[in-house]
C-alpha cells in the first residue's frame, strides 16, 4: 500500500510533467492520476480511505507551481545570451531520462559533480535526478567539456528536458 507522502510526491511529480495520464500498479494497489488544464483531477486505488487522504493534497500542486514559472523566468533570461552565442549543434545535451528532482551533487554538503569548464568522459556522473525516492546517477554519455548547466540544483525537471550542455571532444 502507497503512503500519503509517497502519494503526494507522485502527484507532485506528474503536476509538474508534461504527461497527462499516469497510470502506477505494485502489489494489488493501483494509481491512476489524469491532468486536465494543468491539474490532477482522478485518483484511483483499492481502498477509499486512501482516495480521501490523496484528494486532500490534490490542490496543493495547484499553488505549488506558480513559484516555478518565477524559477524558470529568471535562467531563460540569463542563459539566453549564452545559448544564442554558441553554435547549439555543435554542442551535445544531456537529457534528463525521467522526471524528478535534479541535484548537482550527492549530498547537500558535497561539491557538484561537474561545473562549467569541468571535462567529462562518456561515463562521468554528471548530477543525481531523483523520483520516488530513487536517486538516479546521470552519465554524460560523451566526451567532451561542459559548456553551461541548464538547471538549479532542486529544481524540477521533466522527462527529455536538458540539463547540461557539453562541447564534444
Amino acid at each position: 500500500m502507497f503512503k500519503v507522502q509517497e502519494l503526494r510526491e507522485i502527484i507532485k511529480l506528474v503536476d509538474a510533467s508534461s504527461i497527462e495520464e499516469f497510470v502506477y500498479e505494485n502489489d494489488g494497489a493501483k494509481i491512476k492520476l489524469k491532468k486536465s488544464n494543468g491539474v490532477v483531477t482522478e485518483v484511483v486505488a483499492p481502498k477509499k480511505e486512501v482516495v480521501a487522504q490523496v484528494a486532500q493534497p490534490a490542490p496543493q500542486p495547484v499553488v505549488q507551481p506558480a513559484p516555478e514559472p518565477v524559477k524558470v523566468a529568471a535562467p531563460v533570461a540569463e542563459e539566453a545570451p549564452k545559448t544564442t552565442n554558441t553554435s547549439d549543434e555543435s554542442l551535445h545535451k544531456i537529457t534528463s531520462p525521467m522526471v524528478g528532482t535534479f541535484y548537482q551533487a550527492p549530498s547537500p554538503d558535497s561539491p557538484a559533480y561537474v561545473k562549467v569548464g569541468d571535462k567529462v568522459s562518456d561515463e562521468s556522473i554528471v548530477c543525481i535526478v531523483e523520483a520516488m525516492k530513487l536517486f538516479n546517477e546521470i552519465e554524460a554519455e560523451v566526451k567532451g567539456e561542459i559548456v553551461e548547466v541548464l538547471v538549479k540544483d532542486g529544481q524540477l525537471v521533466e522527462y527529455g528536458q536538458p540539463l547540461f550542455l557539453v562541447k564534444p571532444e
